[in-house]
């Protein structure tokens, strides 16, 4: 097996498009070598916790209206190449993903990272829904199978909040600025959002040997 680790935010499109493009490569070579871990990145780690008007975000960030069209323009291209059908338009919020980090964070404990992670690009590219409340991400939890009641109580409280945020900063440390970015195999860094091509060629270098951790 080889690690496959992945710094991702859940508001990040490219990080979905790429998520995307992976599984793709995945489900050609089912017996794939890796073993996939999901790290927190934050964003916009400065977000008010109760999040932000979408438009009003967009806007501030990207200089108006016009400059937020351009700015998503190549986003909408890609994801329509990838197959995915992003629904910008149901978006009203921009939030703090602190709390979706958390959750992510839990599933792992239940080798349910994956399901929570595609979950949560799903409410919130394709059905808008606030990935920052917690009664959503509660919700989100149970139906990955998680314990609900258990969740919605951590998510109440500051469990893990710290530890969120200093695996944020030690991503930002290594060097890494934007998502998603894979590791492969604790040495070979993959930036943006890369085709499956290329994710079966990974894998063919792994059954060869040719890419090996340190």
């Amino acid at each position: 097996m080889a690690k496959l680790d992945i710094m991702s935010d859940p508001i990040c499109p490219w990080c979905y498009i790429g998520k995307t493009y992976l599984d793709r490569a995945l489900e050609k070579h089912a017996d794939h070598p890796f073993e996939i871990e999901w790290h927190p990145f934050q964003l916009n780690p400065d977000m008010p916790a109760e999040g932000m008007d979408r438009r009003a975000y967009m806007e501030g960030k990207f200089g108006g209206q016009q400059g937020a069209v351009r700015a998503y323009m190549p986003v909408v291209e890609h994801a329509q190449k990838a197959g995915l059908d992003i629904n910008l338009d149901v978006i009203e919020r921009t939030p703090n993903t602190l709390n979706a980090h958390r959750l992510i964070n839990w599933a792992g404990i239940e080798g349910k990272q994956t399901p929570v992670v595609s979950a949560l690009f799903r409410a919130y590219f394709k059905e808008g829904r606030d990935i920052g409340d917690i009664e959503v991400l509660s919700d989100i939890a149970d139906g990955a199978g998680l314990d609900a009641s258990l969740i919605l109580r951590l998510l109440k409280s500051d469990a893990d909040v710290e530890e969120i945020r200093k695996r944020d900063q030690m991503a930002r440390e290594m060097g890494i600025n934007s998502v998603p970015t894979f590791i492969v195999a604790g040495r070979h860094a993959v930036p943006g959002a890369q085709p499956p091509e290329l994710w079966e060629k990974v894998i063919e270098e792994i059954r060869d040997g040719a890419l090996v951790a340190e």
